[in-house]
């Protein structure tokens, strides 16, 4: 009789084992818990990392618009609420490591982002998406012609023909308009505090002719509104880029993670996601759907 049950439960637990190495890793392995910033830009790319981690086999747990960004989800982050987030270069250098940008090689930064998060934090960047979201100078296209415009050292000669208008946090912080005009020597006709919200408005109606900006705002992705960037030549303004940033113990829970998120690796560019910020912020267009459409079209995803 004895022999007969361990026969059985021998028998048993043949048929299990064989029935899980038929399960795929996402049947116990839980949703992977994303977070994303409260900005149009990020709610896209938390919906893109979505799609693609859905497309791997796994659950997506997808938590938009933590308040604080960085200084709240990078907590969350260690204390094992979030698995993955995306994440700017300079963001992460100055407000996790505590560091200054000012002159840090790109590629330096990035290499030291990896390692130190992981040997502080045991996480790690993973990729880069290509685009570059940080400060640019914007005018209209005609007054770029006009005055034959292309870098931010051509306004130099013709700043005091123009009328300069910004957000009144960066007219007054320290590495806002005043490092731009120290930098390129820069003396505007006359320089206005305007609304975030009405800037580009104002720029369009030449009420004035030059504002500030991030190279990725919707309102440079609107083709037909006749907006220009000019190429910051001194290299005053630190980068941005966007990647990333993951556990390192989610990594080895959801096998094949890292390489669907690789996919987002160079994949966008500036006027790329200036473009679907557009089409969400302003078109009205669902992010969700901006998202897919957008990896469908760049061979990420199947139509």
């Amino acid at each position: 009789m004895k022999h007969r049950i361990s026969a059985l439960t021998l028998a048993l637990a043949a048929v299990l084992s064989l029935s899980a190495c038929g399960k795929s890793p996402s049947d116990s392995a839980g949703p992977v818990r994303i977070a994303t910033k409260p900005m149009t830009e990020q709610y896209i790319l938390g919906e893109m990392l979505g799609l693609i981690i859905e497309d791997a086999g796994y659950e997506v747990e997808l938590t938009k618009g933590i308040g604080g960004g960085t200084n709240n989800i990078h907590p969350a982050m260690e204390m094992g609420e979030f698995d993955l987030y995306p994440e700017y270069t300079s963001s992460g250098w100055v407000m996790v490591l505590d560091r200054d940008a000012a002159g840090v090689d790109d590629t330096q930064m990035f290499d030291s982002l990896k390692s130190e998060y992981q040997e502080e934090f045991q996480m790690t960047w993973v990729g880069l998406y290509g685009f570059n979201n940080t400060y640019t100078i914007a005018l209209r296209e005609e007054t770029a012609q006009q005055y034959g415009l292309k870098t931010t050292s051509d306004l130099a000669a013709v700043a005091g023909e123009l009328n300069f208008g910004g957000n009144p946090d960066y007219i007054e912080r320290a590495d806002g308009f005043p490092a731009l005009c120290e930098a390129y020597e820069l003396k505007f006709k006359t320089v206005s505090d305007i609304d975030i919200g009405l800037k580009y408005q104002a720029l369009k109606d030449a009420v004035i002719d030059v504002t500030n900006g991030y190279t990725t705002d919707a309102q440079l992705g609107n083709q037909s509104a006749g907006f220009v960037t000019l190429e910051d030549d001194k290299h005053l303004q630190v980068n941005y880029f966007c990647s990333t940033v993951v556990r390192q113990d989610a990594l080895e829970k959801y096998p094949g993670l890292e390489e669907a998120l690789m996919k987002m690796d160079g994949l966008l560019t500036d006027s790329e996601m200036a473009h679907l910020n557009y089409l969400v912020e302003v078109e009205g267009a669902d992010e969700k759907d901006v998202a897919r459409d957008f990896l469908v079209e760049k061979g990420v995803l199947k139509g």
